[in-house]
């Protein structure tokens, strides 16, 4: 009989020197993972004053698990403390304190041929990204991407209490960049799904523009380049599927996270289908 696979083992995405992985299939609904990366390269690590532990705390470890069920998929490997995908160029690496909660990132001035090669990762993803999506719209018409992040809700101390319930939803929907009127049956539509899932302990909180807008430079360059038929929305989940200051994860919730999630899929098309 063949072992049963441990499930902490699945939860870990493979360890590649790859800027990117891209998957993809014949679906309109695309979800993305751009801060799931904590790979850095040497010189990159060499110029680092924060520590990795303070680093993994504001990366989104395990969103590559919870959209490992969709065809199309996209998950980025670096780390966005070497570049962050989701600001624009000229913000994507932190320099400043204020640019990084805080944190004091590096040693020293990065120099300029690092700092350059890190952005080269930026702007071909961004290639990459518009040529991916171009080869969805021609297949299907209109598309939905989910932008999916995570966020911390206990920054004063792993002892600390949360985040006012008020202040933080257990699932966040940003749509701050879209056309809300235009995209409103697929965000409803989406938004209605999350709620009615049987999520184990009972329905989660759904809300939208709370915690996060969905302000990130991907959705806005989404529907920048695909204002009539690309509609991007940024799903921010509150870690209460993790220990935020540890990283430990809770299996059960990630996998109810996943199957979550997935569910929507069916619930995306129908809605894209009838916004035609």
């Amino acid at each position: 009989m063949k072992k049963a696979r441990d499930p902490i083992v699945d939860l870990a995405p493979p360890v590649t020197a790859e800027w990117w992985t891209q998957h993809r299939g014949y679906s309109p609904v695309v979800a993305t993972a751009i801060h799931n990366g904590h790979m850095t390269r040497d010189a990159v690590e060499r110029c680092f004053a924060v520590p990795e532990d303070a680093r993994l705390r504001e990366e989104d470890p395990f969103t590559e698990f919870i959209i490992r069920d969709f065809p199309n998929r996209l998950v980025v490997h670096r780390s966005r403390f070497e570049v962050d995908i989701n600001r624009p160029r000229h913000g994507a690496i932190y320099i400043r304190p204020e640019q990084a909660w805080g944190l004091n990132v590096w040693t020293c001035e990065l120099p300029h041929d690092v700092v350059e090669q890190s952005l080269a990762i930026h702007e071909e993803y961004y290639a990459m990204l518009k040529s991916f999506l171009a080869g969805i719209e021609r297949c299907h018409g209109r598309f939905v991407v989910l932008d999916v992040h995570s966020y911390n809700h206990r920054r004063g101390g792993p002892e600390a209490e949360p985040m006012a319930a008020a202040e933080a939803p257990d699932v966040n929907l940003g749509t701050f960049s879209m056309d809300r009127r235009k995209w409103a049956h697929v965000v409803d539509a989406f938004a209605e799904a999350l709620r009615t899932f049987d999520f184990p302990g009972g329905p989660l909180d759904v809300r939208e523009n709370i915690a996060f807008q969905g302000r990130g430079e991907q959705a806005r360059f989404i529907h920048e380049h695909f204002p009539d038929t690309g509609c991007a929305i940024a799903v921010e989940f509150k870690k209460f599927f993790m220990e935020e200051w540890t990283g430990t994860p809770s299996v059960d919730s990630l996998v109810a996270l996943r199957q979550l999630l997935a569910s929507t899929q069916p619930v995306l098309t129908e809605a894209l289908e009838k916004g035609r």
